[in-house]
């Protein structure tokens, strides 16, 4: 596809999207949920032939020297598609958000004033990798009544075709248009500036990948961008603590899965339980082939535990995502340097703290500048399905206008409703 097709074709697609947009904002939320379980209903009768498109994106990875984590990210497994289909069952078991009325109070000039919430419009996300994210934006665009444009990596091509058409299938299945979800099908790179750069089209773009994309994304774009750079999370084991809790934490943070931007990549442990701690953290993450970065202290202690791999730390690995069986640790005094060090490294997505002392759970909560802050619990909850939204469009590290998890009300808006009965203003 050339260039002035590559154009014509994104045009095109957001030109499609306008018009389903506006018949999204006003189906009525039975018909959306039709939409959303019958997708559910499409995944697991498809789960067998979805695995064979997935296997030619898996093949064609390996073949070109792809990472093991950004393969594994690839991988449509019958658990993942079981859990996008139970996300699309548990938006459609969820309260309509659109349309709902907040605030409203009556002022002296006797009239009403609130704010109704409506969707965002069109919505375009540019991914890489996990081709489950197809479903996830799909899912949400529906029930925030909105229309998206999905633009995959190369790398989940033949992935992402086959589950942009049974989304279009279950749209159609519910008389809902079925351009409300597109997928851009080729994989011509132009196609992402064309798509960012459309704001007669597109209201926000939505980048999820690597930082070199969402760093071009955030630069080239002519529209608002919810964004996410990576995810530096730390999980800090402090003084006082219950120790048991804190290695299995710990362990779930780091070595439940790699590849995801919610695992913990720094350690922090307080010096007054670090001898206790790192000889049983040592001894799980050498046993499961996770080397640890440490610091001069933390070194000194586990040095002496059979198999550990340890290695100095560095200044960057302060600042690492490594989406690998690696972890960096550093001992801190207590919660104060904690916080300091979580502010100064952390890409403010997800830190917890592992604590019995309920003062500085609160302060940790509190001080701790990141979108999902944790207590006892591990960074690997921070998602949308976990959280309750039924799936999530990204992780955002902006202030504005979503942080976290972005669910369905990540991607609507508020606007201004005023009542009256006949007011004029004096």
């Amino acid at each position: 596809m050339n260039a002035t097709n590559t154009t014509e074709y994104t045009l095109a697609l957001g030109s499609q999207a306008k018009v389903a947009s506006a018949l999204m904002a006003r189906a009525p939320v039975a018909m959306k949920n039709v939409a959303l379980r019958a997708l559910a209903r499409l995944l697991r009768e498809n789960t067998a032939a979805l695995q064979v498109d997935n296997a030619k994106d898996i093949e064609r990875a390996v073949a070109n020297g792809l990472s093991a984590p950004m393969v594994d990210r690839l991988k449509l497994t019958p658990k993942v598609l079981e859990t996008c289909a139970e996300g699309c069952e548990q938006l459609a078991a969820m309260a309509d958000v659109i349309g709902e009325i907040i605030g409203m109070k009556q002022q002296p000039s006797g009239i009403r004033v609130g704010q109704m919430r409506v969707p965002i419009g069109v919505f375009g996300m540019i991914f890489e990798s996990r081709p489950n994210v197809t479903i996830e934006a799909a899912s949400l665009s529906i029930k925030s009544g909105n229309a998206c444009i999905l633009r995959g990596g190369s790398e989940a091509i033949d992935s992402n075709k086959a589950l942009a058409k049974l989304v279009q299938q279950a749209l159609t299945e519910a008389g809902l248009p079925a351009d409300a979800v597109q997928l851009v099908q080729t994989t011509d790179r132009e196609a992402v500036g064309q798509l960012i750069a459309m704001p007669q089209f597109v209201d926000v773009i939505i980048p999820r990948g690597g930082k070199g994309l969402i760093e071009r994304i955030s630069r080239d774009a002519k529209v608002p961008v919810i964004k996410h750079l990576d995810g530096n999370c730390h999980t800090y084991v402090d003084d006082p603590c219950d120790i048991a809790m804190a290695v299995k934490v710990a362990d779930n943070a780091k070595t439940n899965k790699y590849s995801p931007c919610n695992a913990t990549e720094g350690l922090l442990v307080a010096r007054g339980v670090a001898a206790q701690f790192l000889p049983l953290i040592g001894k799980i993450y050498a046993d499961k082939g996770v080397e640890m970065r440490c610091d001069a202290e933390g070194r000194a202690i586990l040095e002496g535990v059979a198999g550990v791999k340890v290695t100095d730390a560095t200044e960057q690995d302060w600042y690492e995502e490594y989406l690998a069986p690696i972890v960096s640790v550093k001992l801190v005094d207590g919660v104060d340097e904690a916080i300091a060090h979580i502010n100064r490294y952390s890409s403010h997505h997800t830190d917890a703290i592992l604590t019995t002392n309920h003062v500085h759970a609160q302060r940790f909560l509190r001080e701790v500048d990141s979108a999902s802050v944790m207590v006892n619990a591990s960074t690997r909850f921070a998602d949308g399905f976990e959280y309750g939204l039924g799936a999530e469009i990204g992780i955002s590290t902006d202030k504005f206008h979503a942080r976290g998890p972005v669910g369905i009300e990540g991607l609507t808006s508020l606007k201004y409703v005023v009542l009256g009965e006949g007011e004029v203003r004096a």
